[in-house]
């Protein structure tokens, strides 16, 4: 069986930054687990970020809380592990949560707390990218059920 890595907060897991999960629908899991081995990751708690935490936001290559904390190094460290686990199961591809500062993938928060997108990849999306792995972000699923 194909193995995929995917955002744990997709998956339930309460690791988003307000303490909750954007788990998708029990329906579309179940059509996931039966094509793929799904392999959980939050690269911002691998990071060591706690979860509830402040909201981050990319500014370039940096990673800035709403309150001016740079935890850049947690989503780098974050990010070296989700590629770790991607290689040590060998996953054809990633699926990760949208607009996220680590896991966003084509758009994500322009690093001013106001809401707006600009075109970018989270930290992690953006190394798995660059070392070959797909990133599908939720709303592309049809993709992987082909």
């Amino acid at each position: 069986m194909k193995h995929l890595l995917v955002s744990a907060c997709l998956l339930g897991f309460d690791c988003k930054y307000s303490g909750g999960n954007n788990a998708l629908p029990a329906e579309t899991l179940a059509k996931l687990r039966e094509r793929y081995r799904l392999i959980p990751v939050c690269p911002e708690c691998a990071g060591g970020l706690p979860v509830p935490r402040t909201p981050a936001e990319r500014q370039g290559r940096w990673v800035m809380t709403r309150d001016g904390l740079d935890v850049t190094a947690a989503y780098e460290k974050g990010a070296l592990i989700a590629l770790r686990l991607a290689r040590l199961y060998g996953c054809e591809a990633a699926l990760l949560k949208e607009r996220s500062p680590s896991c966003g993938s084509g758009e994500i928060y322009d690093g001013s707390f106001s809401g707006r997108l600009v075109p970018g990849y989270g930290a992690a999306a953006e190394l798995l990218r660059e070392m070959g792995i797909p990133v599908i972000g939720e709303s592309e699923i049809a993709k992987l059920l082909k």
